[in-house]
């Protein structure tokens, strides 16, 4: 959205200060928001924001080296900035954060279309972007960008928002209570989608999972109440969100409470179809995405989508245009094997989820390289034994664990008769695929993002490919 830097400081709670040489600098107009001087875009306005590692106020000046309109900064700071830093209109406010989210609030209000927020402990940018592509099949949709869905992501999503834009569809995560309700406090969502409740980040919750899902309730929570959220039927925990909801409420999934309801589901080689009923509709999504989970995620699009008005079937031939996000089971040849690269994160929900696709796919051998899943605290050591067992009773072949408590899961999967192996790290494990995937095989790659088992693919694919040549 283009602000003017007058309209910026008044939505951010800030005060302007410019330069006597920058003339009337409340009219200049920003072209965009930025917290990353590595990519601020000249005539972008610059947060210098503080993170865990960085401090955003070190970077002004890269910022203003590279076009930056001008600088968002901390009261706190302003005496301690180079001179360089001080060539722009500086918008100084007490906490930069608070700033960036107010401003983005601003931004949204004045928008003022319906805005659908995603939150969930699994599926969240895969059911944004089936929403996404669901509701474009009529509507201008602007969507959130990867996973930015925390408390500076998703302000930067908001700040995307342009009038020609019909409807939003945002992303919203967490890993500690009260994180989903300051971020709806930010984007006022309109519709609210939860896909379900699951186990991770559980480290960060006392009472397990019930924490989890009083957590993912606070979007619930936070709609109006002529709003709309649709939750998962099948979910447990999810399932009970609308007891208490004076708006709309839309069940969807294979749950009996469900419409849209899955009817069934079978996978192969080319993804996986979903038999439904949509009110007295059936049909079948033909989807090129893998994995049982997926098809809970696409109905969740479907859902949102009829309700918004969209037709069937342009709905239907928009979900089945979605690919496989990065790292989010692509199909990767390498070598005259086949990767499903699902590396971008893992939880034992969905890697128990992944497994049972590897062992539907035909194969001379199915591998799973499983990296440790993080933050499941004094939970760790069982939930990985459980995604162990999980592979042996599904007949993998070979179960890889790489760091951590991934040794868990090599250890129960080696007892229900899998062969498998321990490895340090995501190293070790491009050394291994190198070693011994061969021809046929089928390798599920999934991890924790932590753990980088990107750079075993990477590793193993490059190597392979100085071989063939």
């Amino acid at each position: 959205m283009k602000l003017t830097l007058a309209e910026a400081a008044v939505g951010a709670s800030a005060v302007l200060e410019a330069p006597a040489s920058v003339v009337n600098a409340g009219a200049l107009v920003a072209s965009g928001c930025s917290i990353d001087s590595r990519t601020v875009a000249p005539g972008e306005l610059f947060f210098a924001v503080r993170g865990d590692r960085v401090d955003g106020h070190d970077f002004v000046v890269s910022a203003v080296e590279r076009g930056a309109i001008a600088a968002v900064v901390s009261r706190a700071r302003v005496a301690t900035l180079p001179d360089a830093a001080l060539a722009v209109p500086l918008l100084i406010a007490e906490d930069t954060l608070v700033a960036l989210q107010a401003l983005a609030s601003h931004a949204r209000r004045q928008w003022g279309k319906r805005l659908v927020a995603v939150t969930g402990s699994a599926g969240k940018t895969t059911t944004k972007e089936a929403i996404a592509a669901a509701l474009g099949a009529k509507f201008n949709v602007l969507k959130s960008i990867g996973n930015l869905n925390n408390a500076f992501g998703l302000p930067l999503q908001l700040l995307r928002l342009e009038p020609q834009h019909e409807i939003a569809v945002v992303e919203m995560g967490m890993n500690h209570a009260g994180e989903i309700a300051a971020l709806a406090r930010v984007a006022s969502p309109d519709w609210g989608v939860v896909t379900n409740v699951g186990t991770a980040h559980i480290e960060n919750f006392p009472d397990g999972q019930a924490g989890i899902a009083r957590s993912k309730f606070e979007l619930v929570a936070a709609l109006p109440a002529n709003g709309v959220t649709f939750l998962n039927c099948c979910d447990p925990y999810v399932s009970q969100f609308g007891r208490d909801f004076l708006g709309k409420v839309i069940y969807f999934g294979n749950g009996p409470c469900a419409d849209p309801q899955i009817i069934e589901e079978t996978e192969d080689p080319a993804g996986l179809h979903v038999r439904f009923r949509a009110g007295e509709h059936e049909g079948t999504l033909n989807l090129r995405l893998l994995g049982s989970h997926n098809g809970s995620n696409a109905i969740a699009g479907l859902a949102v989508a009829l309700e918004a008005g969209v037709e069937l079937d342009p709905a239907i031939k928009a979900l089945e245009s979605l690919t496989a996000g990065d790292k989010r089971g692509e199909l990767i040849e390498i070598g005259g094997a086949t990767l499903l690269n699902d590396s971008y994160n893992s939880n034992p929900e969905a890697l128990r989820s992944m497994i049972r696709t590897l062992a539907a796919r035909p194969a001379v051998r199915r591998i799973l390289v499983a990296g440790e899943m993080l933050e499941l605290g004094e939970h760790g050591p069982a939930l990985h034994a459980a995604c162990g067992k999980a592979a042996a009773e599904a007949g993998l072949d070979i179960a890889v664990g790489v760091g951590g408590n991934a040794q868990h899961l090599a250890t129960a999967a080696c007892a229900g008769g899998v062969a498998s192996v321990f490895l340090p790290d995501a190293e070790a494990a491009g050394r291994w695929l190198l070693q011994n995937v061969q021809p046929g095989d089928v390798v599920l790659v999934k991890g924790s993002r932590g753990v980088h088992l990107e750079r075993a693919i990477e590793h193993f694919k490059n190597k392979t490919a100085m071989v063939e040549d």
